[in-house]
């Protein structure tokens, strides 16, 4: 878990993909998931492994205005307690076909689609999808619908959320729209399963550093990088690639 603050943007990583933003006084949560440490079956017989508990249970974090889900269809994005919460959230946007599939107060949004929302100090924030690849070409008839997020205001800096992404270009076509970004929430744990012969389902290390490199970004915040089996590296590999690149400066976690 780290706790990273700035002036105008507070992040903090309970674990996994579970990451608190505060941001033109809303606060944002991406991807739920506080089910303790347990097993989940996944289809064709993978198990993915839950290791780690989240740093705080959902009743500790205060209200929460929107829920960024970058997908609902894998239990390390979107777990039974992470669901449940759902229920108590004025707004989840997510995908358009997680959308059709949670119901309730779900909004679909395709990539490049944008909704704004209504600040406590009268502004407003505008919460755009940006595009994902949850693997190599070709994945997504396998590893189903998946978007990121980018937050926008006229007085605050531009804010990344990665979602489960895999693919360098991807990330050019989000540092061409809105480049360069102030803080990039990058799920970086380097996720691998048998699926794809266990090729990249999201960024590794080198990955990471080097999307930082390419969206221009003041600072980087590692999530989807620890708690569960299947992400082959953590924070110790992340400091090295971000050291090697020339860009440790950039990096922040605890």
């Amino acid at each position: 878990m780290s706790d990273v603050t700035s002036s105008q943007v507070a992040v903090r990583v309970l674990g996994g993909p579970t990451v608190l933003i505060g941001y033109g006084g809303l606060a944002f949560l991406t991807d739920p998931t506080f089910d303790a440490p347990r097993d989940y079956p996944v289809a064709k017989g993978f198990v993915l492994t839950k290791t780690a508990a989240p740093a705080a249970a959902p009743g500790e974090l205060g209200p929460i205005d929107a829920v960024l889900l970058s997908h609902d269809e894998h239990p390390d994005n979107l777990d039974g307690s992470g669901r449940a919460l759902l229920s108590d959230v004025p707004l989840t946007l997510t995908t358009r076909g997680g959308a059709d599939r949670l119901g309730g107060t779900a909004r679909g949004l395709a990539a490049g689609e944008s909704v704004e929302l209504e600040r406590p100090d009268g502004g407003r924030v505008t919460v755009t999808a940006a595009p994902a690849q949850h693997g190599p070409e070709g994945c997504e008839p396998f590893t189903g619908e998946v978007i990121g997020f980018v937050l926008t205001a006229t007085d605050l800096p531009t804010v990344y959320v990665s979602g489960d992404n895999a693919s360098l270009d991807v990330v050019r076509e989000v540092a061409d729209r809105f480049g360069p970004v102030d803080t990039a929430v990058l799920f970086a744990g380097g996720a691998r399963t048998p699926l794809f012969d266990g090729a990249l389902l999201t960024l590794d290390s080198e990955r990471s550093a080097e999307a930082a490199r390419i969206l221009g970004a003041r600072r980087v915040v590692p999530a989807h990088a620890d708690g569960w089996a299947h992400f082959t590296e953590g924070h110790g590999e992340l400091e090295r690639a971000f050291a090697e690149a020339g860009l440790a400066d950039r990096l922040s976690m605890a």
